[in-house]
């Protein structure tokens, strides 16, 4: 009874660290920080990874400036088409067509 109780735990012990390692392996594998043992996060010191976080940091920058002018130019759009003006000229637009054709 007591060996089996021991090679449980011993088990037990045995897949939490390979859990652990694996865990870790993951997270350096895809470029996220590790936590040291109070949970803060540890980020890689070597000049690849420095680079690689500059970089990401100005495309984010990019990214959220061109979402932005987008969402300024869906704006105006949207004005335009639901400008009661607009379906008025397209309106004329087509009577003229229609007359035209005539």
């Amino acid at each position: 009874m007591e060996f089996v109780t021991e090679t449980a735990i011993i088990a037990g012990v045995a897949i939490m660290t390979g859990g652990y390692l694996l865990s870790n392996w993951m997270k350096m594998k895809n470029g996220y920080p590790l936590e040291n043992s109070w949970g803060k996060a540890i980020y890689p010191k070597n000049d690849q990874a420095v680079e690689r976080v500059k970089l990401l940091t100005q495309e984010n920058a990019e990214l959220r400036a061109e979402l932005g002018s987008l969402k300024d130019r869906m704006g105006n759009v949207e004005r335009i088409v639901t400008d009661s003006g607009y379906h008025l000229t397209s309106e004329i637009d087509r009577l003229r067509d229609k007359s035209e054709a005539n």
